[in-house]
């Protein structure tokens, strides 16, 4: 689709960069809503940060999303931010105004949204779930977890300093309990969780899936992984195996775009069988 010079541009700026997928997701909404726009990948380096995000601003760009290793570095240099990103302390969004720079999170609405679409939106209702990792996907899952309305929350680390430093940051900002575990608590306490989300990269593009047994959970529990890449993660193969219900990466993923697609070009997307179809093909070839 040809683009003019009033065409509305945006992107997403990691580095690297050349693995997003999310210049196909929204290449995808742009051609489906006929828009004058674009959306491109930016590969900029953590030091280059900061000057980057001037210059597109001075550019002319909408915005840009965030992903590694800068999603702290976008919150921190942004004059104002939403909720979501107060709790992570992290943006994956920043938008481009006549009032400065503005962060968002939308992880934790993506993983929500997901969760809704993957389970009984009513399952976790009084119940308690498990989140494995404590950085900044682990805190959009306990914001995602609490509004769904989870009643406990037990953050699991190898080192339980950290997931106590998460529990003590987010617990004032979100309704559920949250307390921390090593990893060494999890065969006692499996049986107590109706969700189990896994939020750090292990399984990423070759790398060892999370190992854990999980044939102590519920019958009626749903694992959650918050990898899409590969988008059957061996954690979610061996939770298939047990027979428990699964929710991949991929979801989150495109349901967290969408406000980020109605904040660039002022469409709310829809998202579709078609787009997850197109996303999974592009995985199957490795782009």
């Amino acid at each position: 689709m040809n683009i003019t010079g009033a065409a509305e541009l945006a992107g997403v700026a990691g580095w690297p960069v050349a693995h997003s997928l999310s210049p196909r997701l929204h290449g995808h909404w742009i051609r489906e809503y006929g828009l004058d726009a674009a959306y491109v990948p930016l590969a900029i380096r953590k030091e280059d940060f900061a000057k980057a995000v001037n210059g597109l601003r001075l550019a002319g760009f909408k915005g840009i999303n965030v992903t590694i290793p800068h999603k702290e570095a976008a919150f921190a240099l942004a004059d104002y931010c939403d909720h979501a990103a107060e709790i992570a302390g992290a943006a994956n969004l920043l938008l481009f105004g006549e009032n400065g720079v503005e962060a968002r999170n939308t992880d934790p609405a993506g993983l929500s949204a997901s969760l809704c679409q993957g389970m009984d939106a009513g399952a976790l209702k009084g119940r308690k779930a498990a989140v494995w990792g404590a950085g900044g996907m682990a805190r959009a899952a306990c914001c995602a977890l609490s509004g769904l309305g989870a009643a406990e929350i037990c953050i699991f680390n190898r080192h339980v300093g950290r997931a106590q430093n998460l529990a003590a940051s987010v617990a004032p900002k979100i309704a559920a309990k949250l307390v921390a575990a090593d990893y060494g608590e999890w065969p006692a306490a499996a049986e107590n969780f109706g969700v189990l989300v896994h939020a750090t990269s292990a399984g990423m593009n070759g790398t060892p899936s999370l190992d854990l047994p999980l044939d102590g959970l519920p019958r009626d529990a749903t694992v959650v992984d918050g990898v899409y890449s590969p988008l059957e993660t061996g954690l979610l193969a061996r939770a298939k195996a047990e027979g428990l219900n699964t929710v991949d990466g991929l979801g989150m993923l495109m349901h967290q775009a969408v406000p980020a697609f109605a904040a660039f070009y002022g469409v709310e997307p829809e998202v579709t069988a078609a787009l997850r179809s197109m996303l999974e093909e592009a995985l199957d070839h490795g782009r």
